[in-house]
């Protein structure tokens, strides 16, 4: 049997498909999968097992478009099954492309719940745990590792003197460890710079796969609602999550018995804006390093 899986853009999306990817190999064992998707999601899920092939969508850089998923559409061949986790337009055509007995494409805005659960749903099927392939990083002490930044937009951000804060304080009994992509190298530079202790950081510096082994042998880790708390989430890293603009009830880590949230739950939140629309950021501004700091301790630490 052939199936082809079409990912999310975003690297928290796509470890968020995980329980419905793993619910497809549990029905289809023998089946040959295809992923289609960015070079993000398809280089953290390359080590699943029964993958036949991995095609990056680069639509976007070509000239025409649609053209180019038609052209790739035939390219890849036949299948039995096509599933798509995005719920565009271009994804609906580039479904209809497709040669495909069965097609389905999950639908934005139609089920409640975690968004595990509405990529379950589309599949019908009941999500376990989130699940990646990539083996964990052995550090040579233990290590707390901090995640400052978020792809969907500054309101996300919590602040680097806060960061700082929370980490200074753990210094002295771990390693700190900053992550963080290409587009957030100058604020993880300014937490770095705020730190008081040894800190390694790896902003802009690693690939795909080696952030997910990095964060997979974490001790402690700190995070904004982002990627890497979902990559977290995956292993089970004792994590405080950071929540502001975002709605923790639909993103939040996934079955990790070891995760805290962090949220004032203001009127205003979750706005889900990629900037403040009333300027004043209050909440992430108004959540303290010691509120962090306090649940690292009292709930978290496992050498206590």
């Amino acid at each position: 049997m052939n199936i082809l899986i079409e990912l999310p853009t975003w690297l928290g999306d796509t470890v968020m498909t995980t329980p419905s990817i793993e619910e497809i190999i549990k029905q289809y064992p023998n089946a040959n999968i295809s992923f289609f998707g960015s070079c993000v999601s398809t280089e953290a899920l390359k080590y699943y097992p029964n993958i036949f092939h991995i095609k990056v969508d680069e639509s976007k850089k070509s000239k025409f478009r649609i053209l180019w998923l038609y052209k790739t559409a035939k390219e890849l061949g036949k299948f039995d099954l096509a599933i798509s986790f995005r719920g565009s337009y271009t994804s609906k055509l580039f479904l209809w492309f497709l040669s495909a007995k069965k097609k389905i494409q999950y639908k934005k805005n139609i089920y409640d719940g975690h968004q595990v659960e509405k990529y379950a749903k589309t599949l019908h099927v009941k999500p376990q745990d989130l699940k990646l392939y990539q083996k964990p990083h052995m550090y040579a002490r233990k290590t707390l590792g901090i995640s400052c930044g978020g792809a969907y937009g500054s309101a996300k951000r919590w602040y680097p003197k806060e960061f700082a804060k929370v980490a200074t304080h753990f210094s002295k009994r771990y390693n700190i460890v900053i992550f963080g992509g290409i587009n957030e190298i100058k604020i993880a530079k300014e937490v770095e710079n705020l730190i008081d202790g040894n800190v390694t950081n790896l902003a802009g510096k690693t690939d795909i796969t080696e952030l997910i082994e990095k964060i997979a042998g974490l001790s402690l880790f700190v995070a904004n609602d982002s990627g890497p708390m979902h990559v977290a989430a995956s292993y089970k890293i004792p994590t405080v999550s950071i929540f502001g603009p975002t709605n923790h009830h639909e993103s939040s880590q996934w079955n990790n018995p070891n995760s805290y949230i962090v949220s004032h739950n203001l009127k205003c939140a979750p706005c889900m804006k990629r900037v403040c629309p009333i300027v004043s950021h209050e909440c992430m501004k108004d959540i303290k390093a010691n509120e962090v700091i306090t649940l690292l301790e009292n709930h978290l630490l496992l050498d206590k």
